[in-house]
């Protein structure tokens, strides 16, 4: 197993605000010390992480520096199936990369407030798979948790609107995976990925959900210069391929 070993941060006469430099000089909000919540949960894992074999600990920290890559796999292949499918399903669809925009815009000003210092730095001889990222790089809530539900959520409805509910299930399959790897390698607390899961899932329903209400700005865009990339869409109900028939009277 590779290792990081973070130096702790600089005592502050304070359990829970440890002394750390704040940008611009003004004093951290709610800047705090997560141990205190589930930091023995968090050092179990990671001494299972330590006492597992070197494959699998070498496949987690893969996964998670490179799984959110399957999101935009899966947001590509939606596209490819929706340019056959009426335009609510391809907004769905050219929605879900801006969901997962929106997601990671509000937990960026979520971190911002509550300034978690990383259990690798908070945690004395804490030994991680990934190294521990720098001061200001803070903890709470995941950034990979949020993207990765955020995603699924969106996906959920773009694949179940083509049709393909099992390929739905992949994305929440995945964003657990991410979510878990990320305690796994040793950079978060259980209680950020768990915060990150249900912002990603908070933000993603409710802009999926009404994403289909840009249909109408789809039928314009198929009518124009990106008709090609967005395909003829679904057939008229009632429409035929046929030409009719004449028929003459007697």
């Amino acid at each position: 197993m590779s290792s990081a070993l973070a130096a702790p941060p600089a005592p502050s006469g304070h359990p829970l605000l440890p002394a750390l430099p704040v940008p611009s000089g003004r004093p951290a909000l709610l800047a705090y010390d997560g141990s205190g919540i589930d930091g023995g949960l968090y050092t179990r894992i990671i001494g299972w992480a330590d006492a597992a074999p070197h494959w699998l600990d070498q496949l987690v920290e893969l996964w998670s520096a490179i799984g959110l890559g399957l999101f935009a796999v899966l947001m590509v292949y939606a596209w490819w199936r929706a340019r056959g499918a009426d335009s609510a399903v391809m907004a769905r669809v050219l929605a879900s990369p801006l969901i997962v925009v929106v997601a990671y815009v509000v937990n960026s000003a979520f971190k911002s407030v509550v300034q978690e210092v990383r259990p690798c730095a908070q945690l004395v001889g804490s030994v991680t798979l990934e190294t521990c990222p720098g001061t200001g790089d803070w903890s709470f809530p995941s950034n990979h948790s949020v993207i990765a539900f955020a995603a699924a959520s969106a996906l959920w409805f773009a694949f179940r609107a083509l049709g393909l509910r099992a390929v739905a299930w992949t994305g929440w399959i995945a964003a657990v995976l991410m979510a878990l790897s990320r305690v796994w390698v040793g950079v978060h607390y259980p209680h950020d990925v768990l915060v990150g899961s249900l912002v990603g899932v908070l933000v993603g329903v409710p802009l999926a959900l009404v994403s289909g209400r840009a249909a109408p700005l789809v039928d314009k865009a198929r009518s124009g210069p990106l008709g090609a990339l967005l395909g003829a869409g679904a057939a008229p109900v009632g429409a035929s391929d046929e030409a009719p028939v004449e028929t003459r009277s007697p």
